[in-house]
């Protein structure tokens, strides 16, 4: 099987199977990359998107690599605070018969590790209609593989004229992101989803 790369604004792709998490009871895997193949588990496509899209300066590449064995996410690239940039990210679009089913769930789970950064996890709702509003809560990222929980009430909006939690039963994407300071990003992730 073959890995898959882009860079810039295209879309990426990629996964099948799936594996138990540890600690966690009746998970809602969103993608493991197992397979390497061209979609995520749940049906859509990854897509990459970095500042330049409104004129900033970030460059990236991301897509799914084999690393020790198996496939992972992967997004390395050099985050910019020039002409107002500052981010690049990967997003999970989800599909309309997983929407409602988040709110069933307390948060976002994710399997991580990387350089030291500033990275954060997006969820986009119904509430979210300027490309600028979301919901982000940072995540810490070292060297080893940990596996991180995010409790959807600890999201803070961004973007938005009032500070909001996520509208978890019309939720729309979540996204892995690097942004807010000047550095070299490289985050793998071995598997996103949400638990109860």
């Amino acid at each position: 099987m073959r890995s898959f790369w882009l860079r810039g604004f295209a879309a990426v792709a990629l996964a099948a199977g799936s594996f138990p998490l540890h600690g966690a009871s009746d998970p809602l895997l969103l993608d493991d990359f197992s397979s390497g193949g061209a979609q995520a588990l749940i049906g859509t496509r990854w897509e990459a998107f970095t500042d330049r899209v409104m004129g900033g300066r970030s460059d990236m590449a991301a897509g799914v690599a084999p690393m020790d064995g198996e496939y992972v996410l992967r997004m390395t690239g050099a985050v910019s605070l020039e002409n107002n940039g500052g981010f690049i990210q990967v997003r999970l679009p989800l599909p309309d018969s997983r929407r409602t089913e988040a709110a069933s769930f307390t948060g976002v789970f994710l399997e991580v590790r990387g350089a030291p950064g500033s990275y954060y996890i997006h969820l986009r709702d119904n509430r979210t209609r300027a490309p600028w509003a979301y919901y982000r809560q940072r995540i810490d990222v070292r060297d080893d593989w940990q596996t991180v929980r995010l409790p959807f009430d600890a999201f803070e909006s961004a973007g938005m004229l009032r500070s909001l939690t996520p509208n978890v039963d019309r939720l729309q994407s979540v996204a892995i992101v690097a942004a807010g300071e000047a550095f070299d990003a490289d985050i793998m992730v071995r598997s996103i989803g949400l638990y109860r």
